[in-house]
């Protein structure tokens, strides 16, 4: 999987057209998962092992997987300066349903170390219109996250 993810980065790739959507299906959400990870200046282990596991999760693959999956996604915000290039992939090619857990994903990262910051609540807001998921359904994904997660609103 690595290498596949790799080649789709460099655009080298020759795998089957469905192996290549649902690669860059994949590295679209990851990116966002990182990036939410990211904007408190902060990539700790506790915020990559939730990434690690919303995405073992979300897309049933192996902790080995996740682990390439991270690192691609890592590579692919790095050379990214918008986030326009992944969420357009996951607002075209995701369900309503599928869109609405990744911002509940998004919400998992960002109270993955028990605080809400400012810019991680400016990206859930940025990316669910991006993606078309409306405020009402970012809310419930949200509240759900918190329960889930033990926290208080």
């Amino acid at each position: 999987m690595l290498k596949r993810i790799k080649s789709i980065l460099s655009g080298t790739t020759s795998q089957p057209e469905a192996d290549k959507v649902e690669d860059e299906r994949q590295i679209a959400a990851a990116a966002l998962l990182v990036e939410a990870a990211t904007l408190d200046d902060v990539f700790d282990d506790d915020e990559r092992a939730t990434i690690a596991a919303v995405l073992g999760q979300h897309f049933a693959i192996d902790a080995e997987a996740c682990t390439a999956l991270i690192e691609a996604a890592e590579e692919a915000q790095e050379e990214s300066n918008h986030l326009l290039r992944f969420t357009r992939t996951i607002k075209d090619s995701y369900s309503p349903e599928d869109r609405i857990e990744i911002i509940e994903m998004l919400w998992e990262v960002a109270y993955a170390d028990g605080v809400l910051h400012d810019y991680e609540a400016n990206l859930l807001r940025r990316v669910g219109g991006l993606i078309y998921v409306s405020d009402q359904d970012r809310g419930e994904a949200r509240k759900r996250v918190l329960t889930r997660m033990g926290l208080d609103d």
